[in-house]
């Protein structure tokens, strides 16, 4: 997990408690301070590893990005006998029975190397305002990648083997770094499986559309005309597709709500779980 300057404490603690308090424990649970931080948060983060032994803290000097962040516990605990790593944000809560679930997935599915899930959005207050499914086979996944990244990011747990393989996160990218991860993935024959089962409650905050500005609409647009180049899905749809979204994330933020409710609403009547 990585904390920045502009994590609220709260929020922090929630995600902190969903990991700490999980049904599966033989796990080391690790947190980058991405840069400086308030001293509250500071405080507290600091004073976990003296309550949860298998709680690990780093703090770097400066703000450095979650690309470079998860990179450096990859290199940190590389030499490690870890068989999995596990994304989580600062500002998500896990459902308690998350780890266990896809351990148990994973140790039953040895083809699959990345697994995501199904997720509960939820507003400042903590109330659901909505959900987010995608594609649970691996064929599908590839289908839809060059469309829309097609794993909640802070769902999925990786084989700590595809590290070994050599594959990190771009540090250069501040922004969808974890599609162009599982581009590239795919691109290697690295399987894929999502969830149905809605594992972690995404926080979408009164900002979260200001927040996809030009910066993270072009390099989606270039994830998509990378992965269509790598995937060998180069077509009129699929190029059609990612010039209407560049168009429209570039518009007022108020547009971008009402279209971002409406791809959310497709997309959940397209993705059917049984």
């Amino acid at each position: 997990m990585s904390v920045h300057a502009l994590d609220r404490l709260s929020w922090l603690q929630d995600a902190v408690e969903s990991i700490v308090n999980q049904t599966y424990q033989n796990l080391v649970f690790a947190i980058v301070i991405d840069g400086p931080v308030s001293k509250e948060i500071s405080d507290y983060l600091f004073r976990l590893p003296t309550s949860q032994k298998n709680v690990i803290v780093f703090e770097r000097e400066y703000n450095c990005g979650l690309s470079s962040c998860m990179n450096f516990l990859i290199e940190y605990f590389i030499e490690c006998d870890f068989k999995y790593f596990f994304r989580m944000d600062s500002d998500d809560i896990s459902e308690l029975r998350r780890i266990k679930y896809q351990v148990d997935f994973l140790q039953k599915n040895l083809d699959i190397s990345v697994l995501g899930s199904s997720l509960i959005e939820i507003n400042e207050l903590g109330e659901k305002v909505g959900k987010r499914i995608l594609p649970l086979k691996h064929r599908e996944i590839v289908r839809f990648l060059p469309k829309r990244c097609s794993l909640n990011h802070p769902t999925v747990a990786l084989r700590f083997e595809i590290f070994k393989m050599g594959f990190r996160y771009k540090e250069h990218l501040k922004n969808t770094q974890d599609y162009f991860f599982w581009i590239e993935l795919a691109a290697s024959g690295i399987k894929f499986a999502n969830s149905k089962e809605k594992l972690l409650k995404f926080r979408r905050v009164n900002d979260f559309y200001k927040r996809r500005g030009f910066s993270k609409s072009l390099n989606e647009f270039k994830a998509r005309i990378y992965a269509m180049k790598v995937l060998n899905k180069m077509n009129l749809s699929n190029i059609v597709y990612a010039l209407c979204v560049l168009i429209l994330r570039l518009m007022p933020s108020k547009f971008v709500k009402l279209a971002y409710k409406v791809d959310r609403y497709m997309l959940n009547k397209r993705v059917r779980h049984e």
